[in-house]
């Protein structure tokens, strides 16, 4: 209870969850007798919607068609942000990617994302999220260097890519800039592009259930949260209140 009233209950219940295994791990050392927090319930919560602002297809259209792409940043950065938004990736397995992890396969671009939990999961690439990469990797020599980073940092003084990946804020601050440039209002992030991605597939006659297999989701549950097309129909709803 102390803790739910400055923290999340998320926040509370990961907490509680992390103290439950070191006892348990404590109680197979036989370390201590038993589990003290094994009875201790935590918060509830219930989620049936993302947190994650998204875009619409145009607005993601606008952002891609903004970016300058005769420079190496602006070729790394349009691949980044097609890939999560194409291919359903979270940045962590998007950044966490080898260049050999793009690879030809059916004479068609794939991509390999290593998720959480050490799952490897493989996709083939839309044909526009190809086009990307395919300058990407191209434009930026990046070819040979099969065992190093796929997305960069650049080097500091130089406008070229380093051999050091991109960490993760550096990926936020940048999808935070290339909106401003495209002057979209919405304070989208990196998990942003996840959301918009399946949204625009379910809109075009995807399925739930095939929407959960390319983001590797185990539950169609946690693909709903990324969910968005009910947003149109509030915004419908609300135009009704003709004041």
């Amino acid at each position: 209870e102390e803790l739910t009233r400055d923290r999340s209950a998320p926040t509370a219940k990961q907490r509680l969850a992390g103290i439950r295994h070191l006892f348990d791990w404590l109680v197979v050392g036989q370390v201590v007798p038993v589990n003290p927090a094994a009875s201790v319930r935590g918060p509830s919560h219930s989620v049936r919607r993302g947190k994650a602002p998204v875009l619409d297809p145009h607005e993601a259209r606008r952002l891609l068609g903004a970016i300058d792409v005769t420079t190496p940043i602006g070729l790394r950065d349009r691949a980044l942000i097609g890939l999560m938004a194409y291919s359903f990736a979270r940045v962590g397995a998007a950044l966490a990617m080898k260049v050999d992890d793009a690879f030809v396969q059916n004479r068609r671009l794939w991509v390999r994302l290593h998720e959480k939990g050490g799952k490897r999961h493989e996709m083939p690439c839309h044909h526009n999220l190809e086009e990307y990469l395919t300058a990407y990797l191209d434009g930026c020599e990046l070819r040979d260097d099969r065992k190093g980073p796929l997305f960069r940092t650049i080097g500091r003084g130089t406008h070229r890519l380093s051999t050091t990946p991109l960490p993760q804020a550096s990926a936020f601050q940048m999808v935070r800039r290339r909106a401003a440039a495209a002057d979209i209002a919405t304070a989208i992030g990196n998990h942003s592009f996840r959301a918009t991605g399946i949204t625009a597939y379910l809109k075009n006659g995807g399925t739930l259930e095939r929407a959960a297999t390319m983001a590797n989701h185990a539950s169609t549950r946690t693909t709903q949260l990324y969910d968005r097309r009910s947003d149109d129909v509030t915004l419908d709803e609300v135009e009704r209140v003709l004041i």
